[in-house]
C-alpha cells in the first residue's frame, strides 16, 4: 500500500515531468514562429503569442492574409526603380474621399 508521504512524492515528481514538457513544447512552438515573424518583416517577440490559447489560432491568419512589412518595402524599392511599371497600391491615401467644403454664411 501506498503511504501519503509517497503519493505525495509521486505527484510532485508528475507535476515536474509534465511542467518540463510543456516547457519543451513552448519552445519548440515559439522558435519556428519566431523566425517566420521575423523574416516577414514583424517583431519576433509576436512568436510568443502562440503559447496563448486564443492567439495561436488567430496569428497564422494574420501571417497569411496581411501584407507583411518586408512587402511594404519591397514595393517601395520596386516603385522607386520603376514607377510605371509598379502603379500605387489601392485604395489611394485619401481614400475615402471627402465631400468639398462649402463656405459659411
Amino acid at each position: 500500500m501506498i503511504s501519503n508521504t509517497d503519493a505525495a512524492a509521486i505527484g510532485g515528481i508528475l507535476i515536474f515531468v509534465f511542467i518540463f514538457f510543456m516547457a519543451i513544447g513552448a519552445v519548440l512552438i515559439v522558435l519556428p514562429y519566431w523566425r517566420i515573424f521575423t523574416k516577414a518583416g514583424y517583431s519576433g517577440a509576436l512568436s510568443l503569442l502562440m503559447i496563448v490559447p486564443l492567439a495561436n489560432f488567430i496569428m497564422p491568419f494574420v501571417l497569411a492574409f496581411s501584407e507583411w512589412p518586408i512587402e511594404k518595402e519591397l514595393n517601395m524599392l520596386r516603385a522607386q526603380l520603376n514607377p510605371q511599371q509598379f502603379p500605387p497600391q489601392y485604395p489611394p491615401q485619401n481614400y475615402p474621399p471627402q465631400p468639398p467644403k462649402y463656405p459659411q454664411p
